[in-house]
């Protein structure tokens, strides 16, 4: 299975979110990359047209009325079986991103994310995390969330450059508590 930020003809993608707003516009932006948007404002509504369309990704917000994103993700990988998801939200954490990982999601984002943003979390999805058809016999054992926390971690360092002021303040953790962690490396 290619994973690729550029879609194939006619890919669809479902955009699941209760703000209208953040919805629309991002929504915008993905038909600009060539993708077939479907929107919904709640997990009910996503179902539906999960259950009415083929659709090959979708994007999910995590917090929403009704039914949560985490509680969407196994309804949807039902309904279009090889849907890749990624999950979107405005309060991560280390257990809702492993959670969502374990549930079938192929990455983890948090807002405000960008139409360029979700893409490459589709591109970034490690190829054992994209949802199989049929069970296979060989399968990765499941992130710790020490490994969750350390690849967080490295992302957002990358992401700043190095600078580990920036970095804390984007974990929302102190300067030297990210250091503390870095010091000390991975814990198996």
């Amino acid at each position: 299975m290619e994973l690729s930020s550029t879609p194939s003809p006619l890919e669809t993608l479902l955009l699941v979110d209760d703000d209208s707003v953040f919805r629309t516009t991002l929504a915008k932006a993905l038909t600009r990359r060539g993708f077939q948007v479907l929107q919904a404002g709640d997990a009910t509504a996503a179902l539906e047209q999960a259950q009415t369309q083929s659709v090959d990704r979708a994007v999910v917000d995590l917090c929403m009325p009704g039914a949560s994103g985490l509680e969407l993700i196994d309804p949807l990988r039902t309904a279009c079986p090889g849907i890749r998801i990624v999950v979107l939200t405005g309060y991560g954490s280390i257990p809702t991103a492993v959670s969502a990982m374990q549930s079938g999601a192929v990455h983890y984002l948090t807002k405000p994310a960008d139409a360029d943003t979700v893409l490459e979390a589709f591109d970034k999805a490690r190829p054992e995390a994209v949802p199989q058809t049929e069970p296979s016999a060989v399968s990765a054992p499941p992130l710790t969330l020490a490994e969750v926390e350390w690849q967080h971690i490295q992302r957002i360092m990358r992401e700043c450059k190095g600078n580990v002021s920036q970095a804390a303040r984007r974990l929302g953790m102190h300067r030297r508590s990210l250091q503390r962690k870095l010091a000390r490396g991975p814990l198996e």
